[in-house]
């Protein structure tokens, strides 16, 4: 693997949430640092997926059955598409 360049900062933490995540990172053999970088990761990833479109469901007919449009002319899918306007 490549080289990953790493930069020092300094992070404001509570008391009480830096000695939980201390412990915790003995229990599960890791670092503050690793418990810290694996959260703001999952902080990132998160927020990328709440970001993400999702294309509504347009589907006609039955899932897996015939395509009920697939025997109409153009004149009459269109007809269908702008019934309502």
């Amino acid at each position: 693997m490549g080289y990953t360049p790493r930069v020092k900062t300094t992070v404001e933490i509570a008391d009480a949430l830096l000695e939980r995540a201390r412990r915790h990172a003995r229990r599960s053999g890791r670092s503050v640092r690793a418990l810290i970088e694996e959260g703001l990761q999952h902080a990132i990833d998160v927020e990328s997926a709440d970001n993400l479109y999702t294309l509504p469901d347009r589907s006609v007919g039955d899932p897996g059955g015939a395509d009920p449009l697939e025997s109409m002319s153009w004149q009459d899918l269109r007809t269908k598409i702008y019934e309502d306007r």
